[in-house]
């Protein structure tokens, strides 16, 4: 299992690299706080080359290019009681997906979520999905959770979607390109 402390070991452990230009700036996407924006860092060298780690205290998603060494995501994530940790593994993913709210999500939220529980087709400007979604499973069982890119990308960094990991659109797109299906993922 791995937690926080094990991204902590080795002294020099998210310390960073080099930034990268493509995908730091963007004429088309409002600028992010430096500290989200996507670059190669080292990590610990003990986790596993391929997997995507969230680490959800401090808004950053991992994934393990190599030994020591994962591009880092600013992201925004779930609100307490709603973020996604655990395990799970990617089963799926949809270029520009459609989105329907969870009835839960319409019961929690009527006046925001109501209006769109017929769904909204991929590219719609209010889906909240982006333009790429990973489907998370656990333990072999589909789940409401996904990494995908937002609509929303002021949010990065905070605690605001209903339980998704949320990044900028031209990021998922970077790392939909990197991840195949079958990718572990642990939140914690």
């Amino acid at each position: 299992m791995t937690t926080r402390r094990d991204f902590l070991v080795a002294g020099a452990a998210f310390a960073s690299l080099a930034g990268s230009p493509a995908l730091a700036s963007s004429t088309e996407f409002p600028p992010l706080k430096r500290r989200f924006r996507p670059r190669m860092v080292r990590v610990n060298k003990a986790l596993d080359v391929g997997m995507i780690y969230v680490d959800s205290d401090n808004y950053y998603l991992y994934h393990i290019r190599e030994t020591g060494r994962a591009m880092r995501y600013g992201v925004s994530l779930g609100e307490d009681g709603r973020k996604f940790k655990g395990f799970a593994t990617i089963s799926r993913k949809a270029k520009w997906p459609s989105w329907r709210p969870t009835a839960n999500m319409i019961r929690l939220e009527p006046d925001v979520y109501g209006p769109y529980a017929a769904g909204l087709p991929g590219g719609h400007e209010m889906n909240p999905m982006g333009s790429r979604a990973l489907y998370l499973d656990v333990d072999g069982q589909p789940t409401y959770y996904r990494i995908h890119g937002t609509h929303m990308p002021e949010t990065i960094g905070t605690s605001f979607s209903s339980g998704c990991i949320r990044l900028r659109n031209d990021h998922i797109d970077a790392l939909y390109d990197e991840v195949p299906v079958g990718t572990k993922v642990h939140a914690f």
